[in-house]
């Protein structure tokens, strides 16, 4: 027994090492994997079901997949999250973990199956953000610091990496684009379980921030009210202008309304208008964009050049290993941030390449509500990008207005 307590540091040493030796081969294999734009998650998000034809290809469940359409569709219509979880719950709908665990065993999810339609506002938050259903892969959202750690940490989004159109889609691009921009204006419902309608399309003209919408239980209706976030939370320097959200109805259903009409009535004069004057801004911004992108890309060609030396040193021995991965990591991730802005930059060319078929699209959606009498989250979807209120020219004046610019879905971007 002795002779088996002396030599017991040794085994465990050598143990732990034979864990970490193995952790470390299998994380090399499975960042293998993730580059290559392959999933390596092997929890198959609720609306997929495994192919039955190729156990490594995910397809839409017939099942659940139009559930998923349905949430998404609720919640850019306005709905919100809680009151789409009551919905769904007087329904009698399984939740998706009860769903998974009667469909293959699986447990992961912690199925109540006291609670069997108890739909969480977690889940479909969840459901809501997840890029998996408009066809993307994003591989390396957690990450954990050890073998001997089990707990998954949350990865900066400059380390994940994201794959597009890689399956089936559940999810139109667009329709997904609308939810994100819900969630980054203020998500809470109001008592009725409805979302505020301008929640990401509402900017402060004068220092770019979020307006947020202020209303209360013991505040009538017509009294709410939209502020500068910047203001409010000590941000910018912006002054405390706000506006009624029953005056901004007004305003933008009137402008709305006179823009409709005119792209209904006088399509082709509408057309001619809007692309004119879409090649004249086209034309800056092609510029603009050509010559960033021509830099970023020069750059990457350098950094490609540095680590491929580095390698070479490392390699005689010129530096040392250690030395060589903090150099290499630190180019790796300017890469990293590069290769992200020229997908940015492309992704603008493309919007200035595709501005006819948004005026086209505009056209056509104008003639389908000809007749708007009150906005909604699905109107506002439908024809306006963004919204910038300004401060009144006369700063506490109670007849002289905000001062409001409206962009429309066929013009481009400012910015």
């Amino acid at each position: 027994m002795q002779g088996e307590s002396d030599f017991s540091g040794i085994k465990n040493y050598f143990n732990d090492f034979y864990a970490r030796d193995t952790s470390k081969k299998i994380r090399a294999v499975i960042r293998s994997k993730g580059e290559r734009g392959e999933r390596i998650s092997t929890t198959i998000p609720y609306g997929y079901m495994r192919n039955p034809d190729n156990s490594k290809e995910w397809i839409p469940d017939p099942e659940t997949a139009p559930l998923v359409k349905e949430i998404f569709d609720l919640y850019a219509r306005g709905t919100g999250i809680r009151k789409i979880c009551n919905l769904f719950a007087e329904r009698k709908i399984l939740s998706p973990s009860v769903y998974a665990f009667k469909k293959t065993g699986s447990r992961s999810g912690k199925p109540d199956l006291d609670k069997p339609y108890q739909w969480t506002i977690t889940t479909v938050r969840r459901m809501l953000s997840n890029r998996f259903y408009v066809g993307d892969t994003v591989n390396f959202k957690t990450y954990t610091k050890s073998n001997k750690l089990k707990k998954r940490i949350k990865n900066a989004p400059e380390n994940t990496l994201i794959f597009e159109n890689t399956h089936e889609a559940i999810i139109d691009r667009k329709i997904f684009d609308t939810v994100q921009k819900h969630f980054e204006g203020r998500k809470r419902p109001d008592i009725n379980g409805e979302m505020d309608k301008y929640a990401g399309y509402l900017y402060c003209g004068d220092c770019g921030k979020r307006m947020y919408l202020h209303r209360s239980k013991t505040m009538p209706a017509e009294k709410n009210y939209f502020q500068c976030g910047g203001y409010q939370q000590g941000k910018s320097r912006c002054t405390v202008h706000n506006i009624k959200e029953q005056v901004l109805d007004t305003i933008i259903l009137t402008q709305l309304k006179s823009m409709i009409a005119m792209a209904s009535e006088n399509s082709d004069e509408f057309y001619a208008m809007a692309t004119e004057k879409g090649k004249a801004e086209a034309k800056k911004c092609y510029a603009s964009a050509e010559k960033e992108k021509a830099k970023l890309t020069a750059r990457l060609h350098e950094l490609d050049n540095i680590i491929r030396c580095l390698y070479e040193d490392r390699v005689v021995g010129r530096i040392s290993p250690e030395r060589y991965d903090f150099l290499a990591s630190g180019y790796e991730q300017e890469q990293t941030q590069i290769s992200t802005k020229l997908d940015e930059l492309n992704d603008k060319i493309n919007e200035i390449d595709m501005q006819e078929k948004y005026v086209k699209e505009f056209i056509a959606k104008a003639k389908e509500y000809i007749n708007i009498e009150k906005l909604t989250p699905e109107i506002l979807h439908a024809f306006i990008k963004r919204i910038d209120v300004y401060e009144k020219e006369v700063r506490y004046s109670r007849t002289c207005g905000n001062s409001i610019v409206i962009q429309y879905t066929f013009q481009l971007d400012k910015n």
